[in-house]
Protein backbone atom coordinates (compact mmCIF):
# COMPACT_ATOMS: atom_id res chain seq x y z
CA UNK A 1 0.00 0.00 0.00
CA UNK A 2 1.14 3.71 -0.92
CA UNK A 3 0.58 6.71 1.33
CA UNK A 4 1.51 10.49 0.36
CA UNK A 5 3.31 12.37 2.31
CA UNK A 6 1.53 15.92 2.66
CA UNK A 7 2.24 19.55 3.96
CA UNK A 8 0.66 20.04 7.04
CA UNK A 9 1.31 23.63 8.72
CA UNK A 10 5.37 23.91 8.87
CA UNK A 11 5.61 20.05 9.00
CA UNK A 12 4.47 16.76 7.13
CA UNK A 13 1.96 14.29 7.86
CA UNK A 14 0.60 10.80 6.60
CA UNK A 15 -3.10 9.89 6.64
CA UNK A 16 -3.61 6.25 7.80
CA UNK A 17 -6.68 4.76 6.32
CA UNK A 18 -9.41 3.24 9.06
CA UNK A 19 -8.29 -0.42 7.65
CA UNK A 20 -5.04 0.33 8.96
CA UNK A 21 -5.55 1.52 12.43
CA UNK A 22 -8.32 -1.52 12.59
CA UNK A 23 -5.34 -4.30 11.65
CA UNK A 24 -3.02 -2.39 14.42
CA UNK A 25 -5.97 -1.86 16.76
CA UNK A 26 -6.00 1.81 17.42
CA UNK A 27 -7.76 4.59 17.20
CA UNK A 28 -7.80 8.15 16.68
CA UNK A 29 -6.21 10.19 18.84
CA UNK A 30 -4.05 7.14 20.25
CA UNK A 31 -0.10 7.78 19.86
CA UNK A 32 1.81 5.78 17.50
CA UNK A 33 5.76 4.87 18.90
CA UNK A 34 8.39 6.09 15.57
CA UNK A 35 11.60 3.60 15.03
CA UNK A 36 13.40 4.27 11.79
CA UNK A 37 14.58 0.72 11.03
CA UNK A 38 16.48 0.33 7.86
CA UNK A 39 15.95 3.59 6.10
CA UNK A 40 12.51 3.13 6.71
CA UNK A 41 9.78 3.87 9.60
CA UNK A 42 8.35 1.51 11.70
CA UNK A 43 4.68 2.56 13.60
CA UNK A 44 3.69 0.96 16.79
CA UNK A 45 0.84 1.83 19.04
CA UNK A 46 1.72 3.02 22.12
CA UNK A 47 0.93 0.71 25.08
CA UNK A 48 1.33 3.18 27.83
CA UNK A 49 0.43 1.41 31.10
CA UNK A 50 -2.97 3.08 32.22
CA UNK A 51 -3.46 3.85 36.21
CA UNK A 52 -6.59 4.46 38.28
CA UNK A 53 -7.16 7.23 39.93
CA UNK A 54 -6.28 5.10 43.15
CA UNK A 55 -3.10 4.57 42.42
CA UNK A 56 -2.09 8.07 41.24
CA UNK A 57 -4.00 9.23 44.10
CA UNK A 58 -1.38 7.45 46.24
CA UNK A 59 1.51 8.90 45.44
CA UNK A 60 0.52 12.13 45.93
CA UNK A 61 2.20 13.33 49.79
CA UNK A 62 2.50 16.71 51.18
CA UNK A 63 5.54 16.75 50.58
CA UNK A 64 5.47 16.22 46.66
CA UNK A 65 2.69 18.81 46.21
CA UNK A 66 4.44 21.67 47.71
CA UNK A 67 2.02 23.96 48.00
CA UNK A 68 2.53 27.45 48.70
CA UNK A 69 1.44 30.00 51.25
CA UNK A 70 -1.17 31.64 49.14
CA UNK A 71 -2.13 28.30 47.91
CA UNK A 72 -2.78 27.27 52.07
CA UNK A 73 -4.46 30.19 52.61
CA UNK A 74 -6.82 29.73 49.77
CA UNK A 75 -7.79 26.21 50.81
CA UNK A 76 -8.80 27.38 54.28
CA UNK A 77 -10.78 30.06 52.82
CA UNK A 78 -14.42 30.04 53.57
CA UNK A 79 -17.34 29.84 50.59
CA UNK A 80 -17.82 32.80 48.93
CA UNK A 81 -20.99 31.77 46.67
CA UNK A 82 -23.02 29.03 46.39
CA UNK A 83 -20.50 26.28 46.81
CA UNK A 84 -21.22 22.60 47.41
CA UNK A 85 -19.27 22.29 51.41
Amino acid sequence: MKIAIQKWGNGAAVRLQRALLQQIDCEIGQSLEVEVVEGGLMLRPSREPEFSLEELLSTCTPAKVGLSEEDKQWLDDQPMGKEVL
